[in-house]
């Protein structure tokens, strides 16, 4: 999954008709309640406020509302951009001032796809990974050369302890723990260990866009 990497608004205008997608990462259905709330206070003379938000580590939780706009024609194709994207923990509002044209149902559900596609494009997305937390120890005499080995490598090296021993703590991919076990031994002969301690997310730049 993903999220925008910053909020913040982003207007078009579709035959004089202004379209202000405003969004913002939250992380729960209380923080993207009140973010709409606060949006629709803020612009209390719009034709329409109309909302989405996905939310949770799969995006299983999905909400939206056409806000008086017809049935379908807002909330929906706002959603199915996030769908699409596979963002997450993100909540959007595109406010709608009417400037006299009606743009008919195939018209609405462009225009509100599009105001939050443009406001995606605007704001950028991190890609979300799930990584395994692994505690390497060893003895003293082997901790500096193998914490700068684990450094340079493209692992993350999350934490350093000094402790009875050397404590580094590592985040990797879990396909990628059999390989990190062959090079821990090669690297240390032998003469470290590792522990699994549980998982962690972090968040990098997208491969695709797709």
């Amino acid at each position: 999954m993903r999220t925008i990497r910053r909020g913040g608004e982003h207007e078009i205008e579709i035959k004089k008709s202004r379209f202000i997608c405003a969004m913002a990462r939250v992380d729960g259905e209380e923080a993207a309640r009140a973010f709409i709330a606060e949006r629709r206070k803020e612009h209390w003379n719009a034709n329409h406020n109309c909302t989405a938000y996905v939310l949770g580590e799969d995006g299983g939780v999905q909400r939206s509302s056409d806000d008086g706009e017809p049935a379908g024609t807002a909330g929906v194709p706002m959603l199915e951009v996030l769908r699409h994207r596979r963002i997450t923990d993100t909540v959007a509002v595109v406010t709608r001032y009417f400037g006299g044209t009606k743009l008919g149902a195939g018209g609405l559900i462009r225009a509100y796809g599009n105001s939050v596609s443009a406001a995606v494009e605007e704001f950028g997305l991190l890609e979300r990974r799930s990584l395994l937390v692994v505690d390497v120890h060893a003895d003293y005499v082997l901790g500096g050369r193998l914490e700068s080995d684990l450094r340079d490598s493209s692992l993350n090296v999350r934490a350093v302890a000094y402790e009875e021993r050397v404590r580094i703590e590592v985040a990797l991919p879990e396909d990628e723990l059999p390989a990190f076990e062959l090079r821990l031994a090669e690297l240390t002969g032998g003469r470290a260990e590792f522990e699994v301690q549980g998982t962690t997310v972090i968040e990098v730049e997208p491969d695709s866009d797709a």
